[in-house]
């Protein structure tokens, strides 16, 4: 048994791990996911480092941020932060169909460069505001497309034992790249001269994971399943056994090969071609298919407003109203919040993601991320921190809860809505409800980035309400969660019909359709005959 399906075995308990042939559990599918996760590193690297820069001292001087303050200057940050998310969500619009006509790989390779450019643009700014948003704005159409593309990419290619953990990376990439910005920005505020070189180089640094994700998926192959829909079916089988590390006449490939057609011939026959507004009437007329795309949208929403994304970005101002005093120390407690966040992301990837399952990850988490933001809330609302005195005990309290509301995230609402969302539609619909629960992601995440800094200075004393607020949905998500969310562990991608009840509702729904069809085209030949 290789190394590689013998540390699985250990870690992953599920039925599909101790079934399927230890083969499949190799190095090749490992780099696969690995190398599309650069895009999901460009996500958290870009969304993490500016909420460092904003409050460097020269970036301040150069674009105007003086007056901490005031709600002007609150507004101006929220504008330059918020700009990125704002491409974002049009990037995960525009992405369903690019990767449906052109195929994932190329699209990544696509988006590593639209990246680029943009955070060019944005290390040339120098105070101009206009360049500023204009590249913050293009980067966020390559990080936004890549949300959509990257977990679709890994899933379509992951073995099912393992495909909650191999998709579960985007996240971790995600929180890597945030902690990565986090302490560059910490490096630069205590090593760097207070020039403009202070903030162009972690601007300029965040080309790095999208340079990564250009070179390493021009080694990679075409996902199988998009291959199987383009008809290329010898290429398909080739893939698919060359990423299982089994020969294609192997009953493994043979059998996994089998249910894509199946799943692929089935859908065709049932629906016909795939145009837009056939895609559209099969995911919103179809009560399984409308479900899936329900659940992910609504998780995204949750994930946003658990709040986690106004820490991510305004760490630093967070950790000040909270009592911290210094620019470097705010942003050396940023980048341990950063550590805290990617070793709980691995241990939920590791132990719990395909062992625990998702569902118990969300429900319980989202009791311990409410109990966190209430404390912090309340110690702001009775006992705020006062300038020039010293922290008090409840005041380290506070921090550690945000320390713990990170890991709490990470063990539950971050990977796992990107897990449900990639893995629970139909093959057909697979891009496109990818496409709106990125889209919706985007969306909020721009609502509570630019949201955030006039929270902070007008929803009571200090800010002590946004907490609460970000508290009270956590405690509503369980709710969500209890009733409407099922579990999806263990189970592969073309056997979701099974646990979402589509297949059986879309045959009566499309036997509808075809009997009206078919009235229609009678009656013109019943007048004709009238008149003859």
């Amino acid at each position: 048994m290789g190394f590689a399906a013998r540390m699985l075995r250990k870690i992953v308990k599920n039925e599909a791990m101790a079934t399927d042939p230890e083969e499949i559990y190799n190095w090749r599918v490992l780099l696969l996911a690995f190398s599309a996760c650069f895009g999901a590193m460009s996500f958290g690297w870009d969304s993490s480092v500016i909420g460092g820069v904003i409050v460097l001292d020269p970036f301040v001087h150069d674009f105007g941020l003086g007056d901490k303050k005031s709600v002007a200057t609150a507004n101006l940050a929220a504008n330059i932060v918020s700009t990125l998310q704002a491409g974002c969500f049009l990037g995960a619009l525009i992405a369903s169909p690019l990767t449906d006509r052109f195929g994932r790989k190329w699209c990544l390779i696509g988006i590593s460069i639209v990246v680029i450019i943009g955070i060019i643009m944005q290390s040339a700014a120098l105070g101009n505001l206009g360049l500023m948003y204009a590249g913050r704005f293009i980067s966020g159409v390559g990080v936004g497309a890549a949300s959509t593309v990257n977990p679709i990419y890994v899933s379509e290619n992951s073995p099912r034992g393992i495909r909650g953990l191999l998709t579960g990376l985007y996240q971790l990439f995600i929180v890597t790249g945030g902690m990565l910005a986090f302490w560059i920005n910490y490096s630069v505020s205590i090593n760097f001269p207070t020039t403009r070189i202070m903030y162009i180089f972690p601007l300029a640094i965040q080309a790095l994971p999208a340079l990564c994700l250009c070179c390493c998926m021009l080694l990679c192959h075409e996902s199988p399943r998009w291959l199987a829909r383009q008809d290329r079916w010898e290429d398909c089988k080739r893939v698919l056994a060359k990423i299982r590390h089994l020969t294609p006449d192997h009953t493994y490939v043979q059998d996994e090969f089998q249910e894509i057609q199946d799943a692929l011939e089935k859908e065709r026959r049932e629906i016909g071609d795939a145009t837009f507004w056939n895609l559209q009437r099969e995911m919103w007329t179809i009560p399984g298919n409308r479900k899936r795309v329900l659940i992910s949208i609504t998780l995204m929403i949750c994930q946003q407003m658990t709040g986690t994304n106004a820490i991510n970005t305004y760490a630093p101002t967070i950790f000040q109203n909270l009592g911290l005093t210094g620019t470097s120390t705010s942003l050396f407690s940023t980048g341990i919040y950063g550590i805290v966040k990617v070793c709980s992301c691995i241990v939920f990837l590791l132990f719990m993601a395909d062992s625990l399952g998702r569902r118990r990850s969300l429900l319980w988490t989202s009791i311990a991320q409410g109990l966190a933001m209430f404390y912090i809330g309340l110690y702001v609302r009775i006992a705020p921190p006062k300038p020039g005195q010293d922290v008090p005990p409840a005041g380290y309290f506070a921090l550690v809860s945000i320390f713990l509301f990170a890991a709490f995230f990470q063990f539950g609402w971050g990977p796992a809505c990107w897990i449900y969302a990639s893995e629970i539609p139909a093959a057909r619909l697979r891009s496109l409800n990818v496409s709106y629960a990125a889209a919706t992601q985007w969306l909020f995440n721009f609502v509570v980035a630019r949201a955030v800094p006039t929270m902070l200075v007008t929803v009571g004393s200090d800010g002590y309400g946004t907490y609460l607020i970000f508290g009270s949905f956590c405690f509503a998500m369980f709710v969500f969660v209890w009733f409407f969310v099922p579990e999806t562990k263990g189970i592969s991608l073309e056997h979701m019909d099974k646990l979402f009840g589509a297949t059986d509702v879309s045959e009566k729904t499309l036997a509808a359709e075809e009997e009206a069809r078919e009235k229609e085209q009678v009656a013109p030949r019943a007048r004709e005959t009238e008149v003859a």
